[in-house]
Formats: C-alpha cells, sequence, structure tokens
C-alpha cells in the first residue's frame, strides 16, 4: 500500500481523533522530502558528483540538483561555484515512493539498528535523519560503488511542532528509537 493511501485511510482518522479541535484540513502530513549529499572530495575529484549523482537519481528516481559553494574558504582550498554536493526535492509519487523504501526496506537492513533518534526535529516539525551508508537501499549495486559516503533525508511536514510531526511519523510507520536505546 503507498505511503498516500495509508495516510488517508489509517493515519488521518486517528489524528482526527486525537486532535479534535482542529480542522481536517489542517491535520498534518508530509509536504516534501529533500535528501543531500555533501561531497567535500569533490574538490579533488571532478568525477565524484557524476558518479553520486547517477546513484542518487537511482535511489529517488529523480535527477539531483549539484549544489555549489556560495562563498570562497582558503582554508578549506574552496572558491565559490565550485561542486560541493547533490541534492534532491521529493513530492507527490515519488516522494511517496521513497518514504515507502525508506521506512520498509532501507531503515532496517542498517547495522545495528535500534530505530531512528527522537531527537532529530528542528522545532517547527521537520524531521532530519541522517544515514552513513547508501548501500541500504536495494537498488544501488554494491559491485559499482566506489565509497560509502552518508546522507542527509529531511521530511518536511505541515505540523505546527514536533509533537504533533512526531506523532504523524509514528503513525506512519517511522521506527523511532525506545527510550531505553538512548545514550
Amino acid at each position: 500500500m503507498s505511503m498516500q493511501k495509508y495516510y488517508q485511510e489509517t493515519v488521518l482518522p486517528v489524528l482526527a481523533k486525537e486532535m479534535p479541535e482542529m480542522n481536517v484540513m489542517a491535520l498534518p502530513k508530509i509536504s516534501k522530502v529533500s535528501i543531500n549529499v555533501s561531497l567535500k572530495e569533490a574538490l579533488k575529484d571532478k568525477g565524484v558528483i557524476t558518479k553520486v549523482s547517477e546513484q542518487l537519481a537511482t535511489i529517488t528516481g529523480q535527477k539531483p540538483r549539484i549544489n555549489k559553494a556560495r562563498l570562497s574558504i582558503a582554508n578549506f582550498q574552496l572558491r565559490e561555484g565550485d561542486p560541493i554536493g547533490v541534492s534532491v526535492t521529493l513530492r507527490g509519487k515519488k516522494m511517496d515512493d521513497f518514504l515507502t523504501k525508506l521506512v520498509n526496506i532501507a531503515l532496517p537492513r542498517v547495522r545495528d539498528f535500534h530505530g531512528i533518534s527522537t531527537t532529530s526535529f528542528d522545532g517547527k516539525g521537520n524531521y532530519t535523519l541522517g544515514l552513513t551508508e547508501q548501500i541500504v537501499f536495494p537498488e544501488i549495486d554494491y559491485a559499482k560503488v566506489d565509497k560509502i559516503r552518508g546522507l542527509q533525508i529531511t521530511v518536511v511536514t505541515t505540523a505546527s511542532d514536533d509533537k504533533m510531526a512526531k506523532r504523524l511519523l509514528e503513525l506512519l510507520g517511522f521506527p523511532f528509537e525506545k527510550e531505553e536505546h538512548r545514550g
């Protein structure tokens, strides 16, 4: 079942019961997902951007945007306009497919996985999750991977606060860590 259909049929009725003072149209939902890969080695090897772009396109089904440096920083040998990463913003069906894959396939494949952190909310109802390996996604051919790279996934919700956003993500099946696993 797609994440959108699950949201409509299962999550929305639960949220409506838990927050009866809110209009149904004002109940929280996920508006977009941003995936970002920072590449400091792109300064020395320009081919890295191409490789990572292809991998990110394979994972998300959408062509990534190349992020360029906005400032020159002499200590990092960085010039304004140098490519330093790639990112993708997903909405609609592609976002739906990516989140379903992330929650049901990729996160369970992470080594020593005890759940995702409950402290990674930004105060405005958005959640950011870091993955240390791109190979947890089933589309990535391990034989073609030159280096293990991490990626940052930001789930942007329409929730007004973190508590509401956490409840939304819990109902959608995001595996939050249990309190006893906190260090």
